[in-house]
């Protein structure tokens, strides 16, 4: 069997394997009547936003299609990439979300009919059609594109430019619902938060809240459709980094460009075995469990990752088979690393969380200023680890070692993002049971599976950084790599004033990016807690219970809100390369295009790993410490630190949701770019 056929056979079996977990989850029960009412308005407002941000996704892609066709240096190759990518990238997230708003009230009335170990499969085989469809597809896509470039060669050198197309689809696709389920997710919750919490004093998923579907909705659009599709992204562009690093600076074998889609198959694998052997255990730790799920898969692939080593590249000159296993190590062991870090800077059992809890005594001031801290102390130990892993990798075999470690790394994308997609199920399925207002049985056990769901989430959006942040460094040697076999006498060595010019302007990207984001959700926010207020204002019985509120009003003022505000930002990293490469290219010095270009990326690459670590990682210390309150300690529910953790809660939540994560599309958008203009720079 070829390395191609194996990548292609294995990205059937995960498919097959979503597939049959889809099934399986909608053929159990949907529960009695009461469960109805509320699970069909969020399934209703899931699909009238996704209906709606993808026409307008719709509407960006094609103009961009048709550049890119009718441009002599793309053409149709490159157009067609472009297609595939953004299309298996929005097919993964929304039909991921699909399964996971309908497997919400299946788990609801699991826990209600025969309590956690049912609801748990439930939840965790609908985020599993997620995670593998994921992988599936992006393992798929750019093998068969590969296979595609391969038969239509018919001049020796293999040109996989094209491949930068579809990597770009990709990130397309992502950044924009990365930015619009965000924007609208964090504004749902914002709202809903400041005035059914902290002016109401009601519970969070109380059904008298107007904005209580709308940020049921948020959980599905958001940390479903949108870390699908980011995660995609990043695991597509990954291997078409690690495929053009290998076709640029490697021989004309074609190995090292298959290699890393044999990882990628193995992984797929591997995940099916881990995700399928998921057992509660004894203890009904459900984070344990998760967690064990997630070291069977790392223990596996590391163990066909070597024999895949000794398959394909023994006795290789090129690509020797031992440094390359253990550069797949180093990207597994980076994984590892940050998982580790997150988990003692979000978790309730540990200094940072309980530290800023302990500060909301104090006020709402202490609070976000210990929160700031906290989210600024735990970007040291994962770049640390991620600069450890790029130095041991190189070390190890080079240029092409980083890529293989990012690719490792990447690998576990199907496992990783399933126990992701697991917790907006958890979540609905509390909100649905706190509507239906079932007995407090049920909700304790939505509530441990929720808690559960909160730490994979932080777990998952480090993951997604730590990768991204490796891939967007891949993809900056790429372009370097390209310059170099095209352009004599370009120099990226520091002191030229062109490479400095540009390391500031990359490092100042993420904070404009960022800041635009925030003001968007702040502007979303605002319109939903104006909406909450005129309700309860004019319809005082809504309070009471005797009057429904209008749950449809409120999600369709933010579905309009979060498409304006995806727009801007998600333009910004298409826009900047474009000014290089047509403004600043033809009038300046020879080359200094792409020194500039160069330096752009670099700076943002590192500029826009740390602040999306501090703004995830404080964010979800901030909701934490809020559970924590919550869990009766400080005063608990109700007490002025309650109300202290609120407010760190509500700034923290587009921090972990919004920004932090639409960093990571928005420097591979900007690096690929820059691939993709490299003839006009």
């Amino acid at each position: 069997m070829s390395a191609l056929t194996f990548s292609l056979v294995a990205s059937f079996t995960a498919l097959l394997y979503a597939l049959w977990c889809a099934r399986w989850v909608l053929r159990q029960d949907e529960g009695d009547a009461a469960l109805q009412v509320p699970y069909l308005a969020i399934q209703d407002g899931a699909n009238a936003f996704i209906r709606t941000q993808y026409l307008a996704i719709l509407g960006v892609g094609v103009l961009l299609l048709i550049i890119l066709w009718v441009t002599p240096q793309f053409g149709f190759l490159t157009a067609l990439g472009f297609a595939i990518g953004g299309l298996c990238s929005a097919v993964s997230g929304m039909v991921g979300m699909w399964v996971s708003v309908r497997a919400n009230v299946r788990t609801t009335a699991a826990a209600a009919a025969q309590g956690l170990p049912l609801a748990l499969k439930i939840s965790l085989r609908s985020g599993a059609v997620t995670g593998f469809l994921v992988g599936a597809l992006a393992l798929a896509s750019v093998a068969g594109f590969y296979l595609l470039l391969v038969s239509l060669n018919n001049s020796g050198a293999l040109d996989l430019r094209p491949l930068a197309g579809l990597g770009f689809g990709a990130s397309l696709v992502s950044i924009f619902a990365r930015l619009g389920g965000g924007i609208f997710t964090k504004a749902a919750d914002v709202g809903a938060d400041l005035v059914g919490k902290v002016e109401q004093g009601i519970p969070e998923d109380d059904p008298r809240n107007p904005a209580v579907i709308a940020d049921n909705v948020g959980d599905n659009v958001g940390d479903c459709a949108g870390m699908a599709a980011d995660v995609f992204e990043s695991y597509a562009v990954t291997l078409v980094a690690a495929m053009l690093v290998a076709s640029v600076a490697g021989s004309e074998q074609t190995t090292g460009q298959t290699y890393p889609l044999v990882l990628g198959g193995i992984a797929l694998l591997a995940g099916v075995v881990g995700i399928h052997s998921l057992r509660l255990g004894t203890r009904r730790i459900i984070l344990v469990s998760l967690i064990r799920t997630v070291l069977l898969t790392i223990i596996l692939s590391a163990a066909g990752f070597y024999l895949a080593g000794q398959w394909l590249l023994n006795g290789s000159e090129h690509y020797p088979a031992l440094p390359l296993f253990f550069s797949s190590l180093v990207g597994l062991g980076v994984g590892m690393g940050m998982v580790a870090t997150t988990n003692y800077y979000t978790g309730t059992h540990h200094r940072p969380v309980q530290d800023i809890a302990r500060a909301s005594e104090s006020g709402h001031a202490t609070n976000i200023i210990t929160g700031l801290s906290v989210g600024m102390e735990s970007t040291l130990v994962p770049t640390l680890v991620i600069a450890a892993g790029v130095v041991a990798a190189y070390a190890l075999a080079g240029v092409y070692g980083i890529a293989i470690a990012t690719v490792a790394l990447l690998a576990l994308t199907p496992v990783v993002v399933s126990i992701d997609a697991y917790g907006p199920v958890t979540d609905n399925a509390g909100g649905i049971a706190e509507m239906a207002n079932l007995e407090n049985e049920v909700r304790d056990v939505t509530d441990e599976l929720d808690a559960a769901g909160n730490s994979t989430k932080s777990l998952t959006k480090v993951f997604a950084i730590g990768s991204a942040g490796m891939a967007a460094l891949v993809l900056f040697e790429a372009f370097r790599l390209e310059f170099g076999t095209r352009l004599e006498g370009v120099s990226f060595a520091i002191d030229n004033p062109f490479i400095l010019a540009g390391l500031f302007i990359g490092a100042l990207l993420p904070f404009v990016f960022s800041g635009i984001i925030f003001k968007a959700v702040g502007k979303a926010a605002a319109t939903v807690v104006d909406e909450v207020r005129q309700q309860f204002k004019d319809h005082p019985d809504i309070l009471s219970g005797e009057r429904k509120p209008d749950y449809a009003q409120a999600v369709g003022m933010l579905t309009r809100a979060s498409i304006r505000g995806m727009i801007k930002p998600g333009l910004l990293p298409v826009v900047v390369p474009l000014l290089v490469a047509f403004v600043w290219t033809p009038f300046g010095p020879a080359g200094s295009g792409a020194q500039l270009m160069g330096g752009i990326l670099i700076g943002a690459v590192t500029s826009g790993l740390i602040l999306s670590l501090m703004l995830s990682t404080g964010g979800a210390a901030w909701d934490n410490a809020k559970k924590y309150i919550e869990a009766g300690h400080f005063g608990g529910k109700g007490s002025p630190a309650h109300m202290a953790a609120i407010t760190g809660d509500t700034v923290g939540d587009p921090c972990k949701d919004t920004a932090g994560p639409a960093i990571n599309p928005m420097r591979k958008v900007l690096s690929l770019m820059a691939l993709l203009l490299v003839p006009f720079l």
